[in-house]
């Protein structure tokens, strides 16, 4: 089957990796994820990996609340290095090559993020795994997926959730919530939809890449979107 994208950067949460357990590491689940994206690399697929903190720490949340913005943002960012380092190791047990590439210097356990040394991990057929963010404080991990998959000229950014698109209304509360299976960049920030934060979805529209939010959840996902099959919702202009 023909491939709708070559390069591609895959965006998940922290609490994806926590599965049920909703904090920490879950062994099986990472695991589970990580045959998926193997199904993926073998299909040829160039793939890049951001991956959030919220299951261990996020710096907008409640558990931040009396601290300093931007040492909680730094705690956020190295919690995405131990997701990082996770995910990794669960690649490279599918016998794939992985480069963590850390925004933040960390020499003993990842590489630091030279965007022309990502270039070539990923032409060599390597995945590359961006953790630390951006580096900056004020910056969630969507902002770090809309910038790196900018830099690499990914060709889409895929961001994975617990639901099955962009919905006008939180799908988990509101039963009659309705999904769209396009939207452009303009009504995403219009409506203030909560998927991506704006300067995340700004920067995706500036430079005409289109995003598409589907569920990881269901087995096979990934696949599905890669191979173009029409899943979850497309962002474009």
């Amino acid at each position: 089957m023909p491939l709708a994208f070559k390069r591609i950067l895959l965006k998940l949460s922290g609490e994806a990796l926590a599965g049920e357990k909703g904090f920490g590491v879950d062994t099986t689940r990472i695991h589970s994820m990580a045959a998926e994206i193997s199904d993926l690399h073998k299909l040829g697929v160039e793939i890049a990996l951001v991956v959030g903190g919220g299951n261990f720490f996020r710096g907008v949340a409640e558990q931040a609340r009396d601290m300093d913005r931007v040492s909680a943002d730094h705690m956020g960012m190295l919690a995405t290095v131990i997701n990082a380092l996770a995910l990794q190791d669960a690649l490279e047990k599918q016998n794939i090559y992985t480069r963590v590439m850390s925004a933040i210097e960390m020499n003993q356990v990842a590489e630091p993020y030279i965007r022309r040394r990502a270039l070539r991990h990923l032409e060599k057929g390597r995945i590359v795994i961006f953790a630390a963010g951006t580096g900056n404080p004020y910056f969630s991990t969507d902002t770090a997926a809309s910038l790196r998959a900018t830099e690499i000229k990914a060709d889409v950014i895929m961001k994975a959730t617990r639901v099955n698109g962009i919905y006008d209304a939180d799908p988990r509360l509101v039963t009659d919530a309705k999904m769209f299976e396009t939207i452009s960049y303009l009504d995403m920030l219009k409506l203030g939809l909560k998927v991506m934060d704006a300067t995340a979805v700004s920067l995706c529209r500036e430079n005409n890449l289109p995003i598409i939010v589907f569920n990881l959840n269901v087995q096979g996902n990934i696949k599905r979107v890669v191979q173009g099959e029409k899943i979850g919702s497309l962002v474009s202009a």
